[in-house]
């Protein structure tokens, strides 16, 4: 569509706003989003999640509200690109400083296909339109990923109130969202196609 925004202006635009956030309302924020994790899931489920960075909406409590209902949470682990591998997160003791500025699990490194074993997947996100267009950051470790997932898994992408958009620019190898989870919506249901708005 002419005029529209690209994946790269969305990201820089995103981007300059996550850094002037102030880090009160950042914390407001991810308490919310702790308070809304913990009702995702249930005992003996399996969570694949990760680690906020860099101004990502959310911190450590989404993940101990997660284990703290009974399950277990995998969080990624950075390899060369391809699928991600997996680890068990057993609390922040559990982390190590890793490539890119993440944390890591120290616990034992699992497989790609792991991620088949999960009920839930919180899915990292600068952006996500109402369709389930997600806007990353570009490298596409979640794309590869994401295939190996089971039918009817739960892919939630986390992101601020005003990064759920109308529409955002989309690609043939994009996987799409069936949720979004916002500190004020809490987990909001994705996936209507919204009409084209004529020129």
């Amino acid at each position: 569509m002419p005029g529209e925004r690209t994946k790269y202006a969305w990201r820089r635009e995103i981007g300059a706003t996550r850094a002037q956030l102030d880090p009160a309302e950042h914390a407001v924020e991810a308490a919310a989003l702790a308070g809304a994790t913990a009702q995702l899931t249930g005992t003996d489920e399996v969570v694949c999640a990760y680690v906020p960075v860099r101004g990502e909406p959310g911190d450590l409590r989404m993940l101990d509200a997660v284990r703290g209902r009974g399950a277990t949470v995998l969080l990624p682990v950075t390899g060369e690109p391809g699928p991600l591998s997996w680890a068990r997160y057993d609390g922040a003791d559990s982390l190590r400083k890793a490539r890119y500025g993440l944390l890591e699990p120290a616990t034992e490194t699992l497989p790609p296909e792991v991620v088949a074993s999960s009920t839930t997947i919180l899915v990292p996100a600068l952006a996500v339109d109402r369709r389930g267009v997600r806007l990353g950051r570009g490298a596409g470790y979640y794309d590869r990923t994401l295939g190996a997932a089971r039918a009817g898994v739960r892919l939630i992408a986390v992101v601020r109130d005003n990064e759920l958009v109308d529409r955002l620019p989309e690609e043939p190898h994009d996987r799409r969202m069936g949720w979004a989870l916002t500190p004020s919506g809490g987990l909001t249901p994705l996936g209507r196609d919204l009409p084209v708005s004529p020129e």
